[in-house]
């Protein structure tokens, strides 16, 4: 799926753009970085409350196909510059990782 497409459906500010069509086989919620480690799967979603640059670094462990900033969390310009060297895409929004997930789910997302 096209990013911005993406970010449309979902209603996302979209932080870090990348050249990747975003291909979603599932989402993860967590914020433990270890237990998502342990969890989410290669081309999942990630729904986070963290921000730190961590998140780049285990999204990219992971191949994961993109970071969801929810809660209107603010996102360290360390991370997003990171983010955009690796070409990972985070979005962010205000809305409650909850409803976030409602929402990929209603796209078809399992």
């Amino acid at each position: 799926m096209n990013i911005l497409r993406f970010a449309e459906q979902l209603n996302l500010s979209l932080l870090v753009d990348s050249t990747k069509e975003i291909n979603i086989e599932g989402v993860y919620i967590g914020d433990l970085l270890s237990i998502v480690m342990s969890k989410a799967k290669q081309d999942y979603a990630w729904v986070t409350i963290q921000t730190h640059i961590n998140i780049v670094a285990v999204a990219e462990l992971l191949d994961l196909s993109c970071i969801i900033v929810a809660e209107g969390m603010e996102v360290d310009n360390d991370t997003v510059n990171k983010a955009k060297e690796l070409d990972i895409p985070i979005f962010k929004t205000a809305e409650s990782a909850y409803e976030v997930a409602c929402r990929l789910y209603n796209l078809g997302v399992r």
